[in-house]
């Protein structure tokens, strides 16, 4: 995690007495002194090493560091200039990170209210945030008012784990007009998760990278 940490607001005591005055990041060193939970990382770009909130527990279950890293090195050459749809966006790290790399706009969809507090405090703390829209809503809500606009060059979801959310997603995607033949979808899963059904919804996936407990599937629309 390269060292970096959060102090959570209770904590801010902690940071002062250890002669810091900026809240995102210190030494591991003070980590069992201050009790902080190591958190999250832009990896690279205009953000590159700033920390990112997120939310304690697994409601919003980010994406590791390391597995980030190996989702954008495979996006790497498609990123610069992109529309990103970030679905069940957590913290916004997945967003955070493609705005950082140089996509031109991302939109940031997440239900849960305090998350989506974290989502905008992580955007204005990376300077991020003129480049992106937050969604509060749920996911199929925001993709029928998102229907008929732009076409989005790549969509990422990141759904509970399964629960078979990504079915009712991928259905609404096909009949949005947001995507196309050529925007590239990323759903990231449990290992164990039986995607079979893709296919039948006139998907192809072209890729699939498996991790410890997860994979990334990713996907076109059939032409």
């Amino acid at each position: 995690m390269n060292g970096l940490l959060v102090l959570q607001a209770s904590q801010s005591s902690c940071y002062r007495k250890a002669g810091l005055d900026i809240w995102p990041a210190i030494p591991l060193a003070l980590e069992n002194a201050c009790g902080m939970e190591i958190i999250m990382r832009v990896i690279a770009g205009k953000a590159k090493s700033l920390p990112l909130k997120t939310l304690e527990g697994l409601d919003t279950r980010p994406t590791t560091d390391k597995i980030k890293e190996t989702l954008f090195n495979i996006l790497q050459t498609d990123i610069y200039g992109c529309r990103f749809l970030d679905l069940y966006s957590g913290s916004g790290a997945i967003g955070i990170e493609a705005l950082s790399r140089g996509a031109k706009e991302a939109v940031l969809v997440e239900n849960n209210k305090a998350a989506c507090a974290y989502i905008k405090q992580n955007l204005k703390f990376t300077h991020l945030e003129e480049d992106a829209i937050v969604m509060e809503q749920d996911v199929l809500s925001a993709i029928n008012r998102l229907a008929g606009q732009e076409v989005f060059d790549i969509v990422y979801m990141d759904p509970p784990y399964n629960n078979d959310f990504e079915r009712d997603v991928l259905a609404a995607l096909n009949n949005s007009g947001i995507i196309d033949k050529y925007t590239i979808i990323i759903i990231e899963e449990s290992l164990e998760a039986d995607m079979s059904y893709i296919e039948d919804l006139g998907y192809t996936v072209y890729k699939t990278k498996n991790y410890k407990t997860n994979k990334h599937l990713f996907l076109n629309l059939n032409e």
